[in-house]
C-alpha cells in the first residue's frame, strides 16, 4: 500500500491552511520577527498569507500549483539572521505542537524547511 503524500497527512488544503492561519498571527506578533510585515496592507498581508498556503500544499505534494516567486527572490534584501531563522523555527514547532502533528510528519516538515534555510538567511 502506497503512503499518503505529507500533504494528505497533514490534513489537505484545509490543515495546511489552518496550519498557516496559526503560524503566520505569531511570526507577525513576534518582537523580533514583526519588522518583516511592519507597514504591509491588508490585502498584501492575505496575499502572503495564499501564497504561503500555495507554496506549502504544492512542496508537500498537494495538486496545488504554486504561481509565486522562488523563496530565494522572495527573501532577498530582507536581511534574515540565524537567529530570525531559529525564532521562526520555533513559532513553527509551536504551531505543530497546537495541532499535535504526528512526529514523522514534523519531522518531515522540518526537513523539507530546512532545505529552504540557504535561500532565505542572508545575515
Amino acid at each position: 500500500m502506497k503512503q499518503k503524500s505529507l500533504y494528505e497527512r497533514l490534513g489537505s488544503y484545509d490543515g495546511i491552511t489552518a496550519f498557516v492561519n496559526n503560524l503566520m498571527p505569531r511570526l507577525q506578533a513576534d518582537a523580533q520577527l514583526g519588522r518583516f510585515w511592519q507597514n504591509r496592507g491588508t490585502d498584501g498581508l492575505a496575499r502572503e498569507k495564499q501564497l504561503s498556503i500555495d507554496f506549502l500544499s504544492s512542496r508537500a505534494g498537494g495538486p496545488i500549483y504554486y504561481t509565486g516567486r522562488e523563496i530565494k527572490l522572495s527573501h532577498e534584501g530582507m536581511n534574515v539572521s540565524e537567529s530570525d531563522w531559529s525564532t521562526f523555527v520555533k513559532h513553527a514547532e509551536d504551531t505543530m505542537k497546537f495541532f499535535e502533528i504526528p512526529q514523522q510528519e514534523c519531522e518531515e516538515f522540518a526537513a523539507f524547511v530546512t532545505s529552504l534555510k540557504r535561500d532565505i538567511v542572508e545575515a
